[in-house]
């Protein structure tokens, strides 16, 4: 699984329905809108690298009223809710 974040900032007009039209594309697991340099962060998860350019260049990034985006690819993930499931079926 290929997980990559998406940092965008967009007309403030478009922040709701941007969030909304974003959250419903393929690969597009969830939509934050956030604090910071940015209004939105989207997580998108592809089973294959190669799904990653159509998925953010060709789906995202073409929304209308996205003036900025900035994506960066997980390379591993720490998440304590992975290793307590690890470690509940025995696994050391």
């Amino acid at each position: 699984m290929i997980t990559a974040f998406v940092h965008i900032v967009c007309k403030p007009e478009k922040l709701e329905s941007l969030a909304e039209d974003i959250s419903q594309i393929n690969g597009v697991t969830e939509v934050y809108s956030i604090t910071g340099d940015y209004d939105l962060l989207a997580i998108v998860r592809v089973s294959n690298i190669d799904d990653l350019p159509n998925t953010v260049t060709n789906n995202i990034l073409k929304k209308d009223g996205i003036l900025k985006a900035n994506t960066s690819v997980g390379f591993k993930v720490y998440s304590r809710h992975n290793l307590e499931a690890m470690f509940s079926i025995g696994l050391d």
